[in-house]
């Protein structure tokens, strides 16, 4: 059976508890790697290359986007921001499933250009759970909270592009269950293809 990795994207609203889950995960299992974005922005203080950040010129940046280097990438506040494609392939190819904690938009991209990827949308048990959680944060004004519902009303219309969708209102389940998700996700037909290829080649010696 296959011993590569799984690429995994995992969105949801602001306050589902996206990181969270995504560090526990990283804590509880070792084949677990949250993937390295590429930017253009310069890097802040403590920061690392190729730990926090891929740290790119606007021109190195471009270059990638016009060899197709980037599995999704977007401009935010002037700064360009990407998933580099042979990162996260090579650590599949080592047996690492990669995470990539990512917004709606970016997510379907992902998926166009590799249409294997896994696509998990945490979710919060109800719309006013996710309300009360963004405003007991206490690090956000009225106005922020408002826009951040505002914006996950949006992105609810495109829950149904997922193939997974896990309620976040347990985190030992929810850690559980996303990893029951991306275990089973090991064991699909796609992801075996050599596999069945050989054993079909073997079983001819009893044709």
């Amino acid at each position: 059976m296959s011993h590569k990795g799984i690429l995994v994207v995992i969105s949801g609203f602001a306050g589902t508890g996206k990181g969270t889950v995504i560090e526990r995960l990283r804590k509880q299992y070792d084949n677990y790697e949250l993937s390295v974005s590429a930017t253009t922005r310069s890097p802040r203080p403590g920061e690392q290359e190729g730990v926090h950040y891929f740290y790119k010129t606007k021109e190195e940046f471009l270059h990638m986007i016009d060899q197709d280097e980037l599995l999704e990438h977007k401009e935010y506040v002037g700064n360009y921001y990407g998933t580099p494609r042979a990162f996260v392939q090579s650590r599949l190819e080592e047996g690492k499933n990669v995470i990539l904690e990512i917004e709606p938009q970016g997510a379907m991209d992902i998926k166009k250009k590799m249409p294997d990827t896994v696509m998990i949308f945490l979710a919060p048990p109800d719309a006013v759970t996710l309300r009360d959680r963004l405003a007991g944060r206490a690090t956000e004004d009225a106005q922020k909270q408002k826009e951040r519902l505002h914006r996950a009303a949006e992105e609810s219309d495109m829950i149904t592009s997922y193939d997974y969708i896990v309620v976040n209102d347990d985190l030992d389940q929810t850690v559980e269950e996303v990893h029951q998700v991306i275990s089973a996700a090991h064991f699909r037909m796609g992801s075996n293809l050599e596999f069945v290829k050989k054993l079909q080649e073997e079983m001819q010696m009893f044709v």
